[in-house]
């Protein structure tokens, strides 16, 4: 598990938590022709600079283990998270359980995918978790995340 997180110069800053699920560990070296070659740091790194800017904190946080993503949702919920960004990977074609998660504590979030899902192989084309999204970003690379962040980073100056 990796965790990287702002630091915080107000507990009144609001919060946003973005969740990478499994495998996301090794991107810049897996598959760059689906991923690209950023690394998971290099995502972490633009997204905190960018969030400390706007003076919300922001935490990362990776795992390759399915409880271990469900009590960081768990979590969010008594840590007044206002928003989730989250890119479930593997986990958006086969987990009840992370959706059950999200849906409990019922913080809106951002569905995000490096590659385009729907263009590849059919079984990734169904998500368990599109449907209750606010949004989905699919296909952008890296890029996702960051307009993620910026769509959540308007929401809270409209909030």
């Amino acid at each position: 598990m990796k965790k990287q997180k702002t630091t915080s110069k107000s507990s009144l800053r609001p919060r946003v938590l973005v969740l990478h699920g499994p495998n996301l560990n090794l991107l810049g070296t897996r598959e760059p022709q689906h991923y690209g070659s950023m690394t998971l740091e290099d995502i972490n790194l633009t997204l905190a600079r960018r969030a400390e800017i706007a003076e919300v904190d922001l935490e990362s946080f990776q795992t390759n283990h399915e409880g271990a993503l469900i009590e960081r949702i768990h979590a969010a919920k008594k840590q007044e998270v206002r928003y989730i960004i989250i890119n479930p990977a593997a986990w958006t074609h086969t987990s009840v359980a992370v959706r059950d998660a999200l849906m409990a504590v019922s913080i809106p979030f951002i569905e995000v995918h490096l590659s385009n899902i729907y263009a590849r192989e059919a079984f990734r084309h169904h998500s368990f978790f599109s449907d209750l999204a606010v949004g989905v970003i699919s296909g952008l690379g890296h890029q996702g995340y960051q307009l993620a962040l910026e769509y959540l980073l308007n929401k809270l100056n409209t909030d």
